[in-house]
């Protein structure tokens, strides 16, 4: 098995982007998701609700951000020294305010006023104490350091829409794409589909990881990324037959037990 791809979002719940290496840090890969928008009640605003923010290309350039989108000229972000408190899924945050311009340029984009915070300190928010150890953090995903799936598992989805499809007489999709479940990094050569279910501990090049849990999927699955539209799968097909404890489920949730680097083409080993 090897490390097939490595994927990076610097602002939660917009495009991201594939890199070939990157840094493994205790709070996930390094300047993952350390910004995320909220709306004018100071609620973190998704593509869950607001499908348009997957316009928005985010890439870290130095200390800054820059912003790219078809809507306005790019734009650097250099957040200021104002600090805010943000309920990230129920979690008290301490955030800081990335200035008028980067909420002019969202709230353009999203079609409501909006604002871009930015994570400072990765340390200020614990992974949820069920699933982790005490001293476990994790930056603005949503409760996990990274995200783990398979070319095998996707692969397996995919028939499964297909063999729907003819079941109700439809024309059979094309193929979901693995970012439409927006994974920090993806396995190729899984001789079963499914097999990463039953990991508890994998080792991806010299960076050795603990598996929390399964990650349950949500409606942001079900969202064209060119055309920003809702429809019904994955989740149709998931629920028919990945389905338990009230949720659906398609790839693991990864804790890191040190610092390292990966980078595509890694070995994969399960321990």
């Amino acid at each position: 098995m090897k490390l097939a791809s490595i994927h990076f979002y610097p602002v939660k719940s917009t495009a991201g982007h594939e890199i070939h290496e990157a840094e493994v840090q205790p709070w996930g890969l390094a300047g993952d998701r350390r910004y995320l928008i909220t709306d004018e009640r100071g609620g973190i605003l998704t593509a869950r609700e607001e499908p348009r923010l997957l316009a928005c290309l985010a890439r870290v350039d130095g200390d800054t951000l820059m912003l790219t989108g078809p809507h306005a000229e790019p734009l650097r972000v250099t957040p200021d020294s104002s600090i805010s408190t943000v309920s990230v899924w129920g979690t008290p945050v301490e955030l800081t305010d990335c200035g008028d311009d980067a909420a002019g340029w969202l709230s353009e984009l999203a079609g409501q006023p909006v604002r871009l915070k930015w994570l400072d300190d990765p340390t200020r928010r614990p992974v949820n104490p069920a699933y982790g150890r005490p001293e476990d953090r994790v930056s603005l995903a949503d409760g996990y350091p990274l995200l783990l799936t398979s070319t095998a598992s996707l692969a397996r989805l995919n028939e499964w829409i297909a063999e729907g499809a003819v079941e109700r007489g439809e024309e059979v999709p094309e193929p979901l794409p693995m970012h439409r479940f927006r994974p920090n990094v993806v396995v190729d050569g899984i001789g079963t589909p499914f097999a990463e279910d039953e990991w508890k501990r994998v080792r991806i090049g010299e960076v050795y990881f603990r598996v929390s849990k399964g990650c349950a999927r949500c409606v942001l699955t079900t969202i064209d990324t060119a055309t920003y539209t809702k429809g019904k799968e994955p989740i149709r097909t998931l629920a028919r037959h990945r389905r338990w404890d009230g949720k659906v489920w398609f790839g693991i949730n990864l804790i890191p037990d040190g610092p390292g680097r990966i980078a595509q083409g890694d070995s994969i080993t399960i321990l």
